[in-house]
């Protein structure tokens, strides 16, 4: 899949990159960036994928949120993408901050007229690491995710519906329970459905850290114990 780059600057080393790309998840232009540390100019460098939160694009956490020398200094490639798909024409995805345009949620939307464009799961967990992988210096083995409020979600889904797919988890101030927000209400009733059997399922409760308490252990174990 043909990249373009968009923008690059020499940062902490290594490269803070921009591209653009055809999504096909998405059916439209993304953003992802990207940096390099001085070492995956000889190496190839575990990835670690960070997720915004609404209202977010790719730019916000590389020019905000300081991680390029600690990313320097352990030698990781960060990707940070978009927050949602862009310009698809969607009826409505450009009324409000909390629905459509930097609010993919992280989800993919089963709801007209969402469903053929906001399937940022997908993205995220698929088409994104492939082209990572494909087009960069990262090793295919050694991958994690983080992320920020709705990203925070995000990465937080991202980790316990793939047992093994990454080496770790973290979230900054997580929305654990948007079922029980008001804009996590809104986006999951458009994007999933007014069923709320559908939505995600769990609560805010000990049924919900019962249910994936071993993952956690397993998670924990395997660095604890190495």
């Amino acid at each position: 899949m043909a990249l373009t780059q968009v923008s690059s600057n020499k940062c902490a080393g290594g490269f803070q990159k921009v591209f653009e790309h055809d999504s096909v998840e998405l059916k439209c232009k993304m953003k992802f960036a990207v940096f390099l540390p001085p070492k995956a100019e000889t190496d190839k460098c575990p990835v670690l994928y960070w997720l915004s939160g609404l209202t977010c694009t790719e730019q916000n956490f590389i020019t905000k949120a300081g991680s390029q020398l600690a990313a320097k200094e352990n030698g990781i490639i960060i990707v940070a993408p978009d927050t949602s798909p862009r310009g698809c024409g969607v009826e409505g995805e450009d009324d409000s901050w909390d629905l459509g345009t930097g609010a993919g949620f992280y989800v993919d939307a089963t709801q007209e007229p969402w469903k053929n464009n906001y399937r940022m799961y997908s993205y995220v967990t698929k088409e994104l690491p492939k082209l990572i992988n494909d087009n960069f210096p990262a090793d295919p083995n050694r991958m994690s995710i983080s992320g920020h409020s709705m990203g925070g979600h995000g990465a937080l889904i991202c980790a316990l519906k793939n047992p093994g797919k990454y080496k770790a988890v973290s979230a900054f101030a997580p929305i654990c329970n948007p079922m029980q927000c008001p804009w996590g209400q809104k986006a999951f009733a458009a994007y999933l459905g007014p069923d709320r059997t559908t939505w995600e399922g769990y609560d805010h409760s000990y049924f919900f850290i019962y249910s994936f308490i071993n993952d956690h252990i397993k998670h924990h174990a395997k660095f604890l114990n190495a």
